[in-house]
């Protein structure tokens, strides 16, 4: 695959308590915001947001790090040159103010941005509510964003903050007390939770699993993948359940697990419309 032009997406700006970061947008209807994994917005993070659009939504992605629609595969670029984008990726995150990777998103002032940016596009696009679908490093920001009552929809790929760099924060999902608790309470009234890894995944570790079923309930519905179906010609070791290590064969588990997310999607935010207002209240933030 080589790089994407991105051409049938529009881009613009978002600014919120001094962050800004540019925003890409493609299709209609209610917004989904799609956070890319690192190093960025490649072409296939491009590709599962026009396969969100194709629903009949507006996919929304917010271009935090990277380089918008390069090939980070070595074969697009050399090895030499893909190793060193992806570690320059990386280590502008790493000294970036805007996340917090060891305490996890519930720390993170890209945070506060996201949640901004996620009340802004449910005024623009309208609908029931919105839907947040996190990847990797922005995988746990899905969940924060859920304290929000216009976030419908989350979704979290292999959430791999905050990092599992000890035994404590192998089971840490990053999300401050009061922030968790009025999620358990939408959890309680039906917010649905879809969560997704490949067993084995030393940067989504089981016990992150485990305790997002034990705060959140029967509501988190988790979809654990065994490393043998991750993609064989993706160059890293199986983690990117949407993307990278995607087998898009019909009936093959890491479709079945991308047409899961299509439907959390579709049936939170298109099959709900007639029940629900077009607009948000006037006093919603």
């Amino acid at each position: 695959m080589a790089d994407d032009p991105l051409i049938d997406f529009t881009r613009e700006s978002f600014s919120h308590m001094g962050i800004s970061h540019p925003i890409l947008r493609s299709g209609s209807g209610p917004a989904v915001i799609v956070m890319t994994e690192v190093p960025g917005i490649t072409p296939k993070v491009a590709e599962f947001a026009r396969r969100v659009r194709d629903l009949g939504l507006t996919a929304v992605l917010p271009d935090m790090f990277g380089t918008a629609g390069r090939d980070p595969n070595p074969a697009a670029h050399g090895l030499l040159s893909s190793a060193a984008y992806g570690v320059g990726a990386m280590a502008r995150l790493c000294i970036g103010r805007e996340f917090s990777m060891l305490a996890g998103p519930g720390a993170s002032p890209i945070t506060t941005w996201l949640r901004a940016l996620g009340a802004a596009e449910h005024r623009r696009c309208g609908g029931p509510g919105i839907g947040a679908v996190g990847m990797c490093l922005t995988g746990g920001f899905a969940l924060a964003m859920a304290a929000d009552d216009h976030l419908l929809a989350p979704v979290l790929s292999q959430p791999a903050t905050p990092v599992p760099v000890t035994r404590r924060r192998r089971a840490e999902i990053g999300i401050g007390t009061a922030d968790l608790a009025r999620i358990q309470q939408r959890c309680a009234q039906g917010l649905g939770v879809l969560g997704l890894r490949f067993r084995g995944d030393r940067l989504v570790p089981e016990e992150r699993f485990a305790s997002l079923r034990r705060q959140l309930g029967p509501t988190f519905v988790a979809v654990e993948l065994d490393p043998e179906d991750a993609n064989p010609d993706a160059p890293t070791p199986p983690h990117s359940v949407l993307t990278e290590h995607l087998v898009d064969t019909p009936g093959h588990p890491t479709r079945q697990a991308l047409d899961l997310v299509l439907e959390h999607l579709r049936t939170r935010l298109l099959d709900s419309r007639d029940h629900a207002p077009d607009r948000p209240s006037p006093d919603e933030p």
